[in-house]
């Protein structure tokens, strides 16, 4: 179904509806994301706190978890603290500034999120866009935002 029947309205121009559209699809992609990660008992900033501590190989301070979060959150902690409850993070003061808490996947978070993978693989091998369309997706996506 065309953005226009989903919305019910007429555009100004194209850039207007490409921006409509990209919220709407945004919108999109977060729904079918929060309705998978529901079955985990996951949010999808918890999500993104577990990707981002995968992917940094090592510990990483709070601050800077917060840092690289897709959609900023005032309250890492408290999304830290209900992690560390499903087992899926750890916390451990810094052994040169104990001021400093380091944060550290664990084995069921790792676990967890190679399901998850396997279940958003969903979405990319239903073929909605071939390679060549998410490269210039991609490269459209970064001229808007004027990188």
């Amino acid at each position: 179904m065309s953005l226009e029947n989903h919305v019910k309205a007429k555009f100004k121009s194209p850039i207007q509806k490409a921006i409509i559209n990209i919220r709407f699809t945004s919108n999109w992609i977060g729904n079918y994301h929060n309705n998978q990660l529901s079955n985990f008992g996951l949010t999808l900033p918890q999500f993104n706190i577990l990707r981002i501590l995968r992917g940094a190989n090592e510990p990483l301070s709070i601050n800077l978890v917060r840092d690289r979060m897709l959609e900023k959150s005032p309250n890492v902690t408290r999304l830290v603290d209900k992690l560390i409850q499903k087992q899926m993070v750890t916390r451990d003061r810094a052994k040169k500034d104990k001021r400093v808490i380091k944060l550290q996947i664990t084995a069921h978070g790792l676990m967890t999120l190679e399901q998850l993978d396997q279940v958003f693989d969903d979405i990319n091998a239903s073929n909605l866009l071939s390679h060549e369309e998410a490269e210039q997706l991609n490269i459209l996506l970064d001229k808007l935002r004027g990188e």
